[in-house]
């Protein structure tokens, strides 16, 4: 890596510091209901820039390709659908004969039943270099299908169920994910020359986005009045989100670079954080609905509202660990192949 991208992975670690710094010291203005309306800037606009600019910047051959990849996706919605939360409950056995407080440990089972996020995944393969068409369509396809299996694995896994306003849901997504990329593709066609001789910063704008998102996704964590636990429950359930990612993402990292499956180090990188990523826009509404009126829900809630912060802050730690990777592995790649 050259002086110039170390500095700017340096300068992007700063202002992920800062960003925090910030909602730290007066979380209310990036809050709900605070001056910048994440609830409509963050939900709606900043989700809906990111797959607008997917689609301008995404080559159509490419998005097409991606959904031909059946394999890659099978392994992705598996892995968060099946394995995460069938791994998580068998976890939690272990340890429900601890001292931690069981409305907890039914809130990690919950993030374990949750689907991918629809922006933080996209955003962070683009950031390294990975497979970008494939991660919009598994965070998309994700999003979608956890409409339906969310609700089912918290019935398993739980034994709490209730209607989910499908209907909403389906049509939130379908204006903030589908209807923006496909503007973007249309767009592109008509100046797709320009593009390619201007070279637009598409990385830097999606990095803006992230920064956004982190940012008022804190204001929102710190502003959470319901997170009432004693320091020592905290620090628990923090190293174990931070345990459980880290744990998912190496398993993930293990299981697609293995050369019987055939996945490319782009898709590798789009395997890793799609599979391990959930949904905190999708998951407290659906939290809200399966368990109203319950006493516990503050509790049953906080796991989630701590994994989407962590989830964002380690995926964005590694975005220049996972590139060095990958890069080094496509080098690797174009050596090993003859030459003709």
């Amino acid at each position: 890596m050259g002086l110039r991208e170390r500095l700017g992975k340096e300068w992007f670690m700063f202002c992920i510091v800062l960003a925090i710094v910030l909602a730290k010291m007066d979380p209310s203005v990036g809050a709900k209901g605070g001056p910048l309306k994440p609830e409509t800037t963050i939900t709606y606009i900043a989700v809906s820039t990111i797959f607008f600019n997917s689609g301008l910047s995404l080559k159509t051959e490419e998005l097409t390709s991606a959904l031909m990849h059946i394999k890659l996706h099978l392994f992705v919605q598996i892995f968060t659908l099946a394995f995460f939360p069938t791994t998580i409950w068998l976890f939690l056995q272990l340890l429900s004969v601890t001292s931690i407080n069981e409305w907890l440990l039914k809130g990690l089972q919950t993030v374990g039943c949750m689907p991918p996020p629809v922006s933080s995944a996209v955003i962070l393969t683009k950031a390294v270099g990975g497979n970008e068409a494939a991660a919009i369509f598994n965070s998309a396809f994700g999003s979608f299908l956890g409409i339906i299996v969310t609700p089912l694995l918290l019935l398993i896994f739980l034994g709490s169920s209730s209607s989910v306003p499908f209907t909403s849901i389906f049509s939130q997504l379908s204006m903030t994910v589908v209807v923006p990329l496909i503007i973007g593709q249309i767009v592109r066609r008509y100046i797709k020359d320009w593009l390619e001789r201007k070279k637009p910063p598409f990385g830097t704008i999606s990095s803006c986005v992230l920064l956004t998102i982190i940012y008022t996704t804190f204001c929102d964590t710190f502003s959470n009045t319901n997170i009432d636990l004693d320091g020592l429950s905290l620090l628990i359930i923090l190293f174990i989100i931070f345990s459980v990612q880290l744990s998912f993402m190496f398993l993930t990292f293990f299981f697609s670079t293995r050369n019987n499956l055939g996945f490319t180090p782009a898709d590798t990188v789009a395997i890793i954080f799609c599979s391990t990523h959930k949904s905190l826009t999708l998951g407290i509404p659906m939290l809200k609905i399966v368990f109203a009126g319950h006493e516990h829900l503050s509790l049953i809630s906080v796991p989630l509202l701590i994994y989407h912060p962590a989830q964002i802050l380690l995926g964005s730690l590694l975005v220049p660990t996972i590139k060095s990777w990958m890069v080094s592995r496509q080098k690797g790649v174009k050596l090993m192949r003859p030459t003709v």
